[in-house]
């Protein structure tokens, strides 16, 4: 069973049992997301904005065939160190290889959507939410096929009841296609104090939220609610990045088009797209996405401390 394989620390099980807010994080951004040390930096300051909140992080890995859910300085470190492509990119459909495989393997959000639900963890953040590719759904007046390449974080959120705390979907998605396969799969996606939708290392993605609440505080009303209806999926909530570190619509639009084209030159696609876009995207933003990418880890990190307080309350 699931439950067999966690290894919850010691803090973490402490404040589930005693019924204390926890916020579950991803561990993708320590293996795949950034450089050492900036990546350890990172995940460490997430971790004290969720204190800062009141709550207690629960980042997740899975080390040595065990789900490890909160690690220690030295278990970070050795994530943030492990060699080059030594690291699995753990997704709901690698759960298991990356379980039996052994060694070190980061979870997604999908897979630490499995692992903290299963813990008893109700709040999860991460920076943005995978989705719907460009080109997934093929690509109008072009006789290329459809990649169909579209993230099972989607479907993880229309199955697992958990507030996930975000920047939006990541920009260098097809986010109007994102936002119609999460309304499908019954899941609710809401921005916090603006109408329009964040767009991760921007204010806006151009595009109206589906809906929209005032403050945090009223998001984990809403997110209560859903929970009470027994409707099963989860509740996006879209936290706008830093206004200081923001890319300007147009420069974060340009430098995702750019990428994408570089990609598709490249033929990158599959697991491997991702990162590879937004280093890409961060070389021709001349690291500014990289700056506004680790602010809005952190600001999402210490809303969903927030939340869980409330949650809480």
């Amino acid at each position: 069973m699931l439950t067999d394989l966690l290894r919850l620390a010691p803090e973490v099980a402490d404040a589930i049992a005693e019924r204390r807010p926890v916020v579950a994080l991803e561990s993708t951004l320590i293996s795949h997301g950034l450089p050492f040390p900036a990546n350890v930096e990172v995940a460490t300051a997430s971790e004290t904005a969720v204190r800062e909140a009141g709550a207690v992080p629960a980042t997740i890995a899975i080390h040595d065939g065990r789900i490890l859910v909160g690690l220690d300085r030295d278990q970070l470190v050795a994530l943030g160190t492990a060699p080059a492509g030594s690291v699995l990119k753990a997704a709901r459909p690698s759960l298991a290889r990356a379980i039996a495989r052994g060694g070190w393997a980061a979870t997604t959000v999908s897979a630490s959507m499995i692992a903290a639900h299963a813990s008893g963890i109700a709040v999860f953040a991460t920076g943005g939410i995978g989705g719907v590719h460009r080109g997934a759904l093929g690509v109008p007046g072009s006789s290329a096929a459809p990649s169909f390449d579209i993230s099972s974080d989607l479907e993880e959120l229309g199955r697992t009841p958990m507030a996930i705390v975000c920047a939006g979907p990541k920009a260098i998605l097809d986010v109007p296609a994102t936002l119609e396969y999460l309304e499908t799969r019954g899941v609710p996606v809401v921005a916090v104090g603006q109408d329009e939708l964040p767009g991760f290392t921007t204010r806006s993605a151009g595009i109206p939220a589906p809906s929209s609440v005032p403050d945090l505080i009223t998001a984990a009303a809403l997110f209560r609610t859903h929970v009470a209806l027994g409707l099963g999926s989860s509740l996006v909530i879209c936290v706008p990045v830093p206004a200081d570190v923001a890319l300007p619509q147009t420069v974060a639009r340009d430098a995702v088009t750019r990428a994408v084209a570089d990609a598709e030159r490249a033929g990158v696609a599959g697991p491997a797209l991702t990162p590879w876009l937004l280093a890409r995207i961060a070389e021709i933003t001349d690291g500014a996405s990289v700056l506004a990418n680790t602010a809005l880890i952190v600001n999402d990190a210490r809303a969903a401390g927030i939340i869980a307080v409330a949650l809480q309350g």
